[in-house]
């Protein structure tokens, strides 16, 4: 039986190519494409595919929704492999695609792929349960990995610097709850753990948000967004 594939690529020209690519294989047999996540996720409950291959950033946001989507099927369908296909070597993407384990799941660079036998190799290799890292993104995981450990904000949760990101911005503490779809006093208990974190317990609030702001930007290099 051949290996029974998903893509979900927004670009129309990028979608088509890997499917050619892959449908040349006698092995591999494209049964969707898709131009977004939700029409990602009805495909694969329609079509149950073996792996999904997948762009990172896609409608309807153009985040996040490549992991989102890999994440989703770690838990309501283990045994899809997932190749997720990105610009960026970003160890904010790779490190949540490997959260829940390596196996069945490949990150690769789109600049990679002019190489058709990556993709290919890729492909069968997560439909095995097996894992492929690009080199690329191996080394920013292990710079960030250090990074992380040498900086202040290596103490914080996920959850904690996307809060901080979010103050970076300049946000009230309601509009980062809209953000991130909490509510304000989950908002507020995040802000005192990670100020607790930070060593800014004892400072005026005003203060302890500035302060932490300021350590916020010069680990990300001045920038208050990626």
């Amino acid at each position: 039986m051949p290996i029974r594939i998903v893509i979900a690529e927004d670009s129309m020209l990028v979608r088509e190519g890997v499917r050619r690519v892959l449908d040349l294989q006698p092995d591999l047999r494209v049964v969707a494409t898709c131009a977004d996540l939700p029409q990602l996720m009805a495909a694969v409950d329609e079509h149950d595919p073996d792996v999904v291959v997948t762009d990172i950033r896609m409608p309807p946001l153009s985040s996040d929704e490549g992991i989102r989507a890999a994440t989703e099927l770690r838990a309501s369908r283990p045994g899809v492999g997932v190749v997720v296909l990105s610009q960026y070597a970003e160890p904010a993407y790779a490190t949540p695609l490997l959260a829940g384990g390596s196996s069945g799941r490949a990150y690769l660079l789109k600049e990679r792929v002019s190489d058709p036998h990556q993709l290919i190799e890729a492909v069968r290799t997560v439909a095995r349960g097996g894992s492929v890292i690009d080199p690329a993104v191996v080394e920013a995981l292990v710079a960030d990995s250090a990074h992380t450990r040498s900086s202040p904000l290596g103490r914080l949760t996920t959850r904690e610097r996307e809060v901080l990101g979010q103050i970076a911005q300049g946000k009230s503490n309601a509009a980062v709850g809209s953000a991130l779809f909490l509510t304000e006093r989950a908002v507020e208990k995040h802000i005192n753990t990670l100020f607790a974190k930070l060593g800014l317990g004892t400072e005026p609030d005003v203060n302890r948000r500035v302060m932490a702001v300021l350590m916020y930007l010069a680990d990300h290099g001045g920038a208050s967004t990626r």
